[in-house]
């Protein structure tokens, strides 16, 4: 049997893992030195202010009213964009979200994948730079400014990253942007297209450029751009939530190469009340029949990050080694 590292860098290329590989486990996660989001109340390194509530998903949120560019005429004197010598400790790599230290000489690369975590993208870092609505407004009323802006963001992401990957060997980059909501974009395609999409190209060639996995998260139903993400170079995409129709998109891959991530629907099975092991053992079949494929491209796990009951997890773990070979004797 291969090492669970090459097993999961076959689900990805599509080049005939033997199992699925469970997003939970051989999956090192390390998080970016930059301060995109801190973990406690303070500033973001864009100089941001965030508010913390233990009880909040995540912790932090961003203090009410805070922004950085108030007029979207006046942005190149409004924008300071950070200084990643002064402003960023890159010996303190730390795990997950920046809760707990690494000990980068104890990675074990043989056996796991190790993926670097690049939140805050070039959408959320525009929504937090200027507010949510105020950022949705410009994007209709100033589409050209937005994408200028932009091109900015992926200037400063393409270079953390470059200098990431100098700091700690990595396999694959987690670049964070959602862009969904739980029915649609938070834009018309056509405005993402123009405004997002290419300076996330950059960043997309970027990356592989250093030689590393491009893995997408975006929350929310995103399937009006699908096929533009998978075409601009993405390898992956998580947590890929079945407010999507995941079969259908899988479907609609054709040929294309393409892995998701994730899938198994936390909000209406995981996490539901009065949701039992059976429906998590039901909800596995459905996403191993639609998403396994015959030759990979799926790594399978819950569609969001939330505490799950350890009956429910227990259930998926289980179902998950009963369904998760791929046969290719037929």
């Amino acid at each position: 049997m291969m090492n669970p590292r090459e097993n999961m860098l076959r689900a990805i290329k599509n080049d005939r893992p033997e199992y699925v590989p469970n997003a939970l486990e051989h999956l090192i996660e390390v998080k970016c030195p930059t301060c995109e989001r801190p973990i406690k109340a303070g500033f973001d390194i864009w100089g941001v202010e965030w508010a913390y509530d233990p009880h909040a998903e995540g912790g932090t949120y961003v203090a009410h009213g805070s922004k950085i560019i108030h007029n979207i005429d006046n942005w190149r004197a409004e924008l300071k964009i950070p200084d990643l010598d002064k402003d960023v400790d890159w010996s303190y790599i730390t795990q997950n979200w920046g809760e707990f230290p690494l000990d980068v000489a104890s990675i074990d690369y043989e056996n796991n994948v190790v993926m670097g975590l690049v939140e805050m993208g070039v959408f959320e870092r525009l929504y937090l730079l200027f507010g949510m609505e105020e950022a949705l407004m410009n994007f209709i009323t100033h589409p050209e400014e937005m994408a200028k802006i932009a091109e900015v963001i992926a200037d400063y992401k393409i270079k953390v990253i470059q200098r990431f990957a100098k700091e700690i060997k990595l396999d694959m980059i987690w670049y964070g942007d959602d862009w969904g909501t739980q029915n649609n974009l938070f834009m018309p395609p056509e405005t993402w297209r123009q405004c997002i999409k290419p300076a996330t190209k950059r960043i997309y060639d970027a990356i592989h450029d250093l030689g590393l996995i491009v893995n997408q998260h975006s929350c929310g139903n995103i399937a009006k751009i699908f096929d533009d993400m998978v075409d601009m170079g993405a390898d992956v995409w998580n947590m890929c939530q079945p407010c999507n129709d995941l079969g259908k998109l899988k479907q609609q891959l054709g040929d294309r190469k393409f892995c998701f991530s994730g899938g198994l629907d936390s909000q209406f099975v995981l996490n539901k009340p009065g949701a039992t092991p059976d429906d998590v053992r039901a909800e596995v079949r459905l996403r191993m029949k639609q998403l396994k494929g015959t030759n990979g491209g799926y790594i399978a796990g819950p569609s969001h990050e939330v505490p799950y009951a350890k009956e429910m997890l227990d259930a998926m773990f289980d179902e998950l080694d009963k369904t998760k070979f791929y046969d290719y004797t037929k």
